[in-house]
């Protein structure tokens, strides 16, 4: 049976890391130490978001993040009671509600956001939590960062809602630090002006994963962590995170393939010699060979991905999993939920246990999580 195995104690190891680095600056002007927002979009990054999510709170963490509705709402169906920041902003009345309903903390990014939450805090007569969100320069979400006439006009009339964080999304603090300044800089042009219209701006938070560790003088308040809790990040991992969580599968069939027999789709391999071949029930569809956004790469690194997919298709690069310490490389494409193994000369039996590496934000959410 297939499955994703966590280990609690390298998570737990990830956490401290985080926790010490996050602190790395001084308190700011209260005394208060930056304080830690976990972003558990993606089912938890793939490690199951309530299990994830109970687990961060065992281990000190009390202030969340969610991309979705459904995300927000399957952590309050678990029971889970801390604070929950919504990250989209929606003007959609419905959604708003229910969010609010949930006590999830809503992102307004817009004029028409701010209409329709007044509106709710109004008819629910209670104060709606809301994060304020600038767009510095990602073009999705929030207010546009040089439109600070709208951002005035709509915020400072506001009287059903209870202005608790403000703060902006880095498009590319990966690689681009110019950029990722450049961002930083409006943010902060923003906030001094919002502060200067007597505008309550909350707790500032700019740094997702990569600015967090990049950046330390731009953690301001608070800081969103994502990636980094998994050890799975798209830079140079300079704080020694440990990858957390692969995936787990069984041998499930052995068998003689002769020369010249042709594996897979589209047949892109046929073999070279009499082939002792194992048949793994795992493929593209569990997360097998699927990468992470090519659209966060630079140039350079997009044409590396589109030369290693193509070494790929022609077989002169291959991919691998593990086996009883064996390292046995996938013959022809990834199925959807199959893939074909050399195991030639290898000691290797039916049920013997199989180890992708792979990244676990991609393994579907029906999986068992297994935490060990």
């Amino acid at each position: 049976m297939k499955s994703v195995v966590i280990n609690k104690e390298d998570l737990r190891y990830n956490i401290e890391k985080i926790k010490e680095h996050a602190n790395t600056n001084l308190p700011d002007d209260n005394g208060n130490k930056v304080k830690i927002i976990a972003v558990v979009k993606t089912n938890g990054y793939g490690l199951g978001i309530v299990e994830y999510t109970k687990f961060l709170i065992d281990n000190g963490i009390d202030f969340f993040a969610v991309s979705t509705i459904e995300e927000a709402l399957k952590l309050r169906g678990a029971g889970i009671k801390e604070k929950i920041l919504m990250l989209s902003s929606t003007s959609v009345e419905e959604d708003v509600k229910t969010l609010v309903e949930n006590n999830v903390v809503i992102t307004i990014g817009s004029k028409e956001t701010a209409e329709v939450a007044e509106k709710i805090g109004r008819e629910l007569n209670k104060k709606v939590k809301a994060h304020i969100k600038i767009d510095t320069g990602f073009g999705r979400y929030g207010f546009v960062y040089n439109n600070r006439e709208e951002m005035i006009k709509t915020l400072k009339p506001l009287k059903n809602i209870k202005i608790e964080g403000t703060f902006t999304h880095f498009s590319n603090a990966y690689y681009d630090d110019k950029y990722t300044k450049l961002q930083f800089d409006r943010f902060m042009d923003c906030i001094e002006v919002l502060k200067m219209n007597d505008i309550e701006t909350g707790m500032l938070h700019v740094c997702n994963t990569s600015a967090f560790i990049k950046f330390p003088n731009m953690h301001l308040n608070a800081v969103r962590v994502g990636s980094a809790f998994t050890g799975r990040i798209s830079f140079k991992n300079s704080m020694g995170l440990r990858k957390i969580g692969y995936l787990k599968a069984n041998v499930a069939e052995i068998k003689e393939l002769p020369k010249g027999f042709n594996i897979g789709y589209s047949n892109v391999y046929t073999t070279k010699k009499d082939t002792k071949v194992a048949i793994i029930p795992c493929g593209y569809a569990d997360g097998v060979n699927i990468q992470t956004g090519i659209d966060m790469f630079r140039t350079i690194d997009k044409i590396r991905y589109i030369v290693g997919d193509m070494k790929n298709l022609f077989r002169k690069q291959q991919l691998f999993v593990n086996i009883n310490g064996q390292n046995c490389p996938i013959l022809g494409r990834v199925g959807t939920y199959h893939v074909t193994v050399d195991i030639t000369g290898k000691d290797v039996k039916i049920n013997d246990e199989v180890v992708f590496n792979t990244n676990i934000k991609h393994v579907d959410s029906s999986i068992r999580r297994e935490w060990k």
